[in-house]
């Protein structure tokens, strides 16, 4: 079966869907994404990936010019139509074509994109037996927090993870300090079993999963902590994992040349997997 893409009002086949050459988007990477999980043909979390991608929009002066709901419809046509039951969908929202010019146009028209396309978070093996991570420096902007388009650091972190091996690259402050994954949240559980990830500002993207997780990790009675953590102390840590809606919940059993504990996926982060993997069934996780 084909796949079909949504693309400014049209549902087209994917291998010929297509914005303008003077998309903004291209241009500037001007314009917001969200990925969000399908699972059981259902979406994961999909009010607070719609909640973000307003937020991005605002903190980009774009107001949503497709209401919410039609959103929402066009999306479930998308995962309906490429009959997703379990894998990810993208939207992308940039602030339309226009002639070249860094300056804003006037009245733009907005550019909407949906695709969607099968994989498997919930059942990888990444997220059984654990993953290797290597650090490099963090070199992107300094508005983290909005999920922008403009991924070109993202992308050459990833690339340097991929030419060692590596399945994530963990990005380094100029202090030291691990902010997140180049398309992930990093954590750590230290030696006295608390749990520790990066406090939410605009140094990382607050990630869905990762709000999920806290929410989980605290329901569940462990000790958590939102701080900044050093790769010194990710490395003398119990355990590590990285948080995605792409990956859910994996474990990170090697970074850089340091093994993480017994090189074994840890038993809290396993715990934090399973947790998540039985409360994305429940209804307040799903779309309806």
């Amino acid at each position: 079966m084909s796949r079909i893409a949504y693309v400014n009002g049209r549902f087209l086949p994917h291998n010929s869907s297509a914005i303008h050459i003077e998309d903004r988007a291209m241009q500037f990477g001007d314009g917001v994404y969200e990925v969000i999980a399908v699972i059981g043909g259902k979406l994961i979390d999909v009010e607070l990936h719609y909640d973000r991608l307003a937020r991005s929009l605002r903190e980009l002066n774009m107001e949503m010019q497709i209401p919410r709901v039609a959103l929402h419809l066009t999306v479930q046509e998308v995962v309906r139509r490429n009959r997703i039951g379990e894998g990810i969908c993208y939207l992308q929202i940039t602030r339309g074509s226009a002639p070249r010019n860094h300056a804003f146009p006037s009245d733009p028209r907005h550019s909407v994109v949906v695709t969607a396309r099968r994989s498997q978070p919930a059942s990888g093996r990444v997220g059984r037996l654990g993953v290797y991570v290597i650090t490099t420096a963090d070199l992107r902007w300094q508005r983290r927090d909005i999920k922008s388009v403009s991924l070109l650091p993202n992308v050459l972190a990833k690339q340097n993870a991929a030419e060692t091996g590596a399945f994530e690259a963990w990005l380094v402050d100029k202090n030291g300090a691990v902010t997140e994954g180049s398309h992930s949240n990093a954590w750590i559980v230290n030696r006295d079993g608390t749990v520790i990830t990066h406090q939410e500002d605009v140094d990382i993207l607050s990630g869905v999963t990762r709000r999920r997780i806290l929410e989980i990790a605290r329901t569940d009675g462990m000790e958590v902590v939102e701080r900044e953590f050093t790769v010194g102390e990710a490395k003398d840590a119990q355990e590590a994992f990285l948080t995605s809606t792409s990956s859910f919940v994996v474990p990170v059993t090697r970074i850089d040349d340091t093994v993480i504990a017994d090189g074994c996926p840890g038993s809290v982060t396993k715990r934090l997997r399973c947790l998540y993997l039985e409360a994305i069934k429940q209804p307040s996780f799903v779309s309806v």
